[in-house]
């Protein structure tokens, strides 16, 4: 990725919706080439996906939780059984004291109760620990870095 793909891949974060015209202004190139270089970012899986911007509350998920998951087996191939619940956004295997990271969203507290007990339901889960946000300072979208000069 050059200079320019960099900068529309952060425009392009900040509102999905620029018409190819706008973004071409912005980074000094033709609409027809600037449709051209963001079909070959999407090409390249550079860009996955458009999507917008929803907030959480709004649509009864105002309380963002992190959950650690102890298990007491391999948790590598249980991708299917976390996406079950749609309360979870996400599931990470990880390493440390514990094997999968979960973000989970729900409307009240009574509602992650409920996603935690059912998380005993998955084979291998020991125990899991809760952690609730209680303020989000910031997220940051994924932000294209310049190559590192040292590498091929």
């Amino acid at each position: 990725m050059d200079r320019v793909d960099r900068r529309l891949v952060e425009l392009l974060q900040q509102d999905a919706a620029q018409s190819y015209s706008a973004l071409g202004q912005a980074v000094g190139l033709s609409t027809g080439a600037t449709h051209e270089r963001v079909r070959k970012l999407r090409e390249r899986g550079v860009i996955r996906r458009t999507t917008v911007e929803v907030d959480p509350a709004a649509v009864g998920g105002g309380i963002l939780s992190f959950v650690l998951v102890r298990s007491t087996s391999w948790m590598g191939d249980s991708a299917e059984l976390f996406a079950a619940h749609p309360e979870i956004q996400e599931a990470h295997i990880i390493a440390g004291s514990a094997s999968v990271l979960v973000k989970v969203r729900t409307a009240t507290t009574e509602q992650l109760q409920d996603v935690l007990r059912r998380l005993y339901e998955i084979e291998g889960v020991g125990s899991t620990e809760a952690i609730v946000v209680l303020q989000t300072f910031f997220e940051r979208p994924v932000a294209p870095r310049e190559p590192d000069p040292g590498i091929d």
